[in-house]
């Protein structure tokens, strides 16, 4: 038996998070913070999210990412 070996693209990731359908339309892209810091790190993810111009919290061990330059508010 043959076994394949799997690479794990740290940008194909990445890009698959930011063409979502919701992603492009603005919306809100939750991931597992220990999956994020176990495929591409925490710091990678947060560059991604600035260079685009979103916003990311975490909370409950996901990381919430806001698909949308504009200002958000916190209301509670």
């Amino acid at each position: 038996m043959t076994r394949r070996i799997q690479t794990f693209d740290p940008e194909k990731w990445l890009q698959q998070i930011f063409t979502a359908r919701v992603a492009e339309k603005g919306g809100v892209v939750r991931r597992a913070v220990r999956d994020v810091e176990a495929r591409i790190g925490r710091t990678r993810l947060e560059l991604e999210v600035r260079r685009r111009g979103y916003h990311l919290a975490e909370c409950g061990g996901q990381f919430i990412i806001v698909c949308d330059p504009r200002p958000i508010q916190l209301v509670c």
